[in-house]
């Protein structure tokens, strides 16, 4: 029941599997491989038996049939549920390229928006959220008239002839835009928590990997010096969900799944760069919102019928009482 090294209809029908899903976990691949050698062996195939060294040994073919098609297939683990994740990734082209082939204009300059927003508005020194909730991936709709005008100059410089639909974007419906993060949820690039805000998923920062860093940090930055996009200290895969340094300008970070093996090997619970006490209460996401008072009052509030909508929005954009509030801290230790 092994994969066979050379590629069959049993390793096409997997990839086929694969390419439908964009990502897949072992869990996800023990009932598909299961059905495939059912029909090979011609005896039922009981996922139970599916063991990780069979599901290498299709990721492996299916690996190299992908790679004259500049596509690879990588692996990381999930920031909070800790399973092993493998994506198929474009190689070559631009990321938000790719998505073209599956929506509008209209639509990509959202999800470009949207981005932005994650990583350069809600990511800040004092506050690295990047996520979305509703009230704030609506604020994304309206198409920029700079932003619009610039592209269409760009084009005009390229010899390209602009078309009217092209002069100005007109953004998105309220509708539009919640079917498209509903769409964007559905084929994986999106996650949306329990308190309805939305992260990029594993698969995204896989495939966005490189891209986030070309577009959000700093190529000429001192070294140490803050970026948008960082990485955990013991893994060192992109953090969007973890804790951070205390010290507020330290790019160190570590994911929750990832501090415990770390810290094994520390002598001293102090930040690897800066040396600071590393207090594990200051953190990456959406618990830098959620784990502040502020938040739990208005969650108190909400439960005697107080209003939520916009809730992460007023947190995040003023966020000075938090910084009150840990400065007394500071004193009293």
């Amino acid at each position: 029941m092994e994969g066979d090294d050379e590629y069959s209809d049993a390793n096409r029908a997997f990839l086929q599997a694969f390419m439908a899903r964009g990502t897949m976990t072992l869990r996800e691949a023990k009932p598909i491989l299961a059905s495939i050698m059912t029909v090979q062996e011609g005896e039922p195939v009981d996922p139970v038996q599916i063991t990780q060294d069979m599901f290498d040994s299709y990721l492996s073919v299916a690996q190299d049939a992908l790679s004259s098609l500049d596509y690879d297939i990588r692996t990381a683990i999930h920031q909070v549920t800790k399973q092993r994740v493998w994506a198929i990734v474009n190689t070559t082209s631009d990321a938000l390229t790719q998505l073209a082939t599956l929506h509008s204009a209209e639509e990509i300059a959202f999800v470009k928006r949207v981005l932005d927003a994650m990583f350069e508005k809600y990511n800040s020194p004092r506050l690295e959220a990047m996520f979305l909730d509703s009230m704030q991936f609506h604020q994304c709709c309206r198409a920029p008239a700079s932003a619009t005008q610039a592209a269409a100059n760009a084009m005009e410089d390229d010899g390209e002839e602009v078309q009217p639909q092209q002069q100005q974007l007109r953004g998105l419906k309220s509708s539009e835009a919640e079917a498209m993060m509903q769409s964007m949820v559905e084929e994986g690039w999106f996650e949306r928590s329990a308190e309805g805000c939305y992260s990029l998923s594993t698969r995204a920062l896989l495939e966005l990997r490189s891209w986030l860093i070309e577009t959000y940090n700093d190529p000429d930055a001192e070294p140490g010096e803050w970026q948008r996009i960082k990485f955990c200290e013991a893994c060192k895969e992109i953090v969007t969900v973890g804790q951070r340094c205390t010290e507020r300008d330290c790019n160190v970070r570590l994911h929750d799944i990832c501090e415990e093996a770390f810290w094994r090997t520390k002598r001293e619970h102090n930040c690897a760069k800066c040396k600071t006490p590393w207090d594990g209460k200051h953190f990456v996401g959406e618990r830098a919102v959620t784990e502040t008072e502020a938040y739990r009052r208005s969650k108190g509030n909400r439960g005697r019928g107080g209003r939520s909508s916009g809730l992460v929005e007023q947190i995040m954009a003023d966020p000075d009482e938090e910084e009150e509030e840990e400065d007394e801290q500071l004193e009293d230790e």
